[in-house]
């Protein structure tokens, strides 16, 4: 009885509908805070997915990274505004957590560099996808950039997959930054030959191809004076798709029509005296 008395005090009743009060009043304002939170970070989550829109030579994929990162530090700010309320503590909190980030910084050290590299290239996009790359020692057609690798596929249908850290540290060649490229080719004809009737035939092989431009015109010049032959620089333009085809196509033409207008490729050639004593 004495007990019951005591609990139903009327200090201690206040006491306790004072504490009550208080937790209720930190319950809903937490919730609050929560609602706005989660709120506030799916508005600026999607508002930055959608500057991507804005900004057509930047990858989908980057925007993407920054509106995960901006979205999971305002939860975090929200889950330590929640503790708050609840006089939690939240400097120890912090403490822990950047150990934490600093311990895993650490560990991950190669993954960071690539994700740092995989930044850098969707932000400049020295190439992007469909292009003809050559980068972090492979050569390939790029199918696929994201944050940490870029994936290849070779022209004998093999799959390539780079560390991005890999190929932003090195030389990178877009061979299909432009949309015209030139292909440089060389030949290789007797001093005794015409030149200019080699640069006839030379001419006539690219006028008759049907992937070599007239505009910019092939270049077809003298390049060197070697000890057994003239060679000849012979430099046509194509469009990025046909470059392979100009290629590979073009020469074995090009040495056909000149033996064909008896100017055969010289090749070295071995004199053996013999004498008798």
């Amino acid at each position: 009885m004495d007990n019951l008395k005591s609990f139903l005090n009327p200090d201690r009743l206040e006491s306790l509908t004072s504490t009550g009060l208080g937790l209720a009043t930190n319950v809903v304002i937490a919730i609050i805070i929560i609602i706005i939170g989660l709120w506030v970070a799916k508005r600026v989550s999607n508002a930055i997915i959608k500057m991507s829109k804005k900004h057509e030579h930047l990858d989908d994929t980057l925007f993407r990274f920054l509106a995960s990162i901006v979205k999971f530090l305002i939860l975090a700010v929200v889950g330590m505004a929640v503790l708050g309320r609840f006089g939690i503590e939240t400097t120890s909190i912090v403490a822990v957590l950047g150990a934490a980030t600093v311990a895993v910084g650490l560990a991950l050290q190669g993954s960071l560099s690539n994700l740092a590299a995989g930044v850098m290239l969707l932000v400049f996009r020295p190439y992007k996808v469909g292009d003809f790359v050559d980068g972090g020692g492979s050569f390939g057609n790029v199918e696929e950039i994201n944050l940490f690798t870029t994936n290849m596929q070779t022209f004998d249908n093999q799959q390539i997959i780079i560390p991005n850290s890999k190929i932003w540290g090195e030389k990178i060649i877009n061979h299909s930054h432009h949309p015209v490229r030139g292909v440089d080719m060389r030949f290789n004809i007797a001093y005794e030959d015409d030149v200019q009737k080699a640069r006839e035939v030379i001419q006539k092989v690219l006028a008759d191809h049907p992937h070599v431009k007239s505009d910019p015109a092939p270049f077809i010049e003298v390049e060197t004076l070697s000890e057994r032959s003239v060679e000849i620089l012979v430099r046509p333009f194509t469009d990025g798709a046909h470059y392979f085809d100009v290629t590979y196509s073009v020469p074995e033409q090009i040495k056909a029509a000149l033996g064909k207008a008896g100017m055969a490729t010289p090749y070295p050639q071995t004199r053996i005296i013999m004498s008798k004593d």
